[in-house]
């Protein structure tokens, strides 16, 4: 057991140190000094948001007030465990467990985010005292008031990729 550890945190350093390598000889080079100093959100200029084309607020009734209609635009594991690696090391988090963080979309895929854009995707701790699972709660939330009526898609997006924390309460929801 302890040796399948010291492999695994091995094998992970060795993962993140590539992906850093890669990200400060390639042309990503740019985004290889993300700020944790936004944190619980992400640094504005790595992650700014990204919508999906296909959702609009006329599409909403088709695309994202579909039960289940997420599950057709979620991107396999294997697309973002990779980005998640490479955005650990552009954050320079010193955790780099890959378990301690949700790679998560700033606008949510509820509310027609970029499914697999790196601008709309981060390494969302899932420590701390707004967490990961905080803001998928902000992200039902929404949904829901855009699905209702209550808030405009553009509005919900706005709010969300501004300051999930603030979301709700900015939209006059909490």
């Amino acid at each position: 057991m302890r040796a399948t550890r010291r492999l695994t945190a091995t094998t992970t350093s060795l993962t993140l140190a590539v992906a850093g390598l890669i990200l400060s000889t390639g042309p990503a080079a740019h985004a290889a000094g993300c700020s944790q100093s936004y944190l619980p959100l992400p640094d504005p200029t790595c992650q700014p948001g990204a919508y999906n084309p296909d959702v609009t607020q006329s599409t909403i009734d088709s695309t994202i007030c579909v039960s289940g209609w997420t599950s057709t635009v979620r991107p396999p594991s294997s697309y973002t465990s990779a980005l998640k690696i490479q955005q650990i090391a552009q954050y320079g988090y010193s955790d780099t467990s890959t378990a301690d963080y949700e790679e998560d979309h700033l606008v949510p895929l509820e509310l027609g985010g970029a499914p697999k854009s790196a601008q709309n995707l981060w390494p969302e701790p899932r420590y701390g005292n707004e967490t990961a699972a905080s803001k998928d709660s902000v992200e039902n939330k929404l949904k829901k008031a855009v699905c209702d009526g209550t808030v405009s898609l553009d509005d919900a997006r706005s709010a969300i990729a501004e300051d999930w924390t603030t979301a709700l309460s900015s939209l006059g929801l909490g």
